[in-house]
């Protein structure tokens, strides 16, 4: 049983989130961070690549490690690595590059343009108010 968030960026900088399960989210498992795939998973039209992600617990994916697997690494900089000074080394906890079933989420970047979801007028506390006297 496969889920995954995903959330797909544009190049303006606006995002919407998917949540996939199971038979839609099997295409994406073993692809590595830096893959091109289709955007019709989520809908769009176009294509989309990984940049990154994170597993249940919090733990980010980094490009440079192999597999699917947790590993600790030695980082100076980076994914990963929130702060450090000049000539320090931490040794950090990440995730392989590869789209394993332990994934939660993936983000992603649309090589197009998003459509913007037109949001149903709210109501006003006023209006609410009018309604109940009638």
């Amino acid at each position: 049983m496969v889920n995954f968030k995903l959330t797909v960026s544009d190049k303006k900088g606006k995002s919407i989130s998917k949540e996939l399960k199971d038979s839609d989210a099997h295409p994406l498992v073993g692809l590595p961070i830096g893959k091109d795939t289709d955007a019709a998973i989520v809908g769009l039209s176009g294509k989309m690549k990984i940049t990154g992600g994170s597993d249940k617990s919090g733990v980010p994916m980094r490009q440079d490690v192999h597999g699917s697997a947790r590993k600790y690494v030695m980082l100076s900089k980076g994914v990963g690595l929130q702060q450090a000074e000049k000539g320090q080394r931490i040794r950090k906890l990440v995730r392989g590059n590869t789209l394993s079933e332990e994934i939660y989420q993936i983000n992603c970047k649309f090589d197009g343009e998003l459509p913007v979801e037109q949001a149903a007028p709210e109501e006003t506390p006023a209006d609410a108010k009018e309604e109940k006297k009638e």
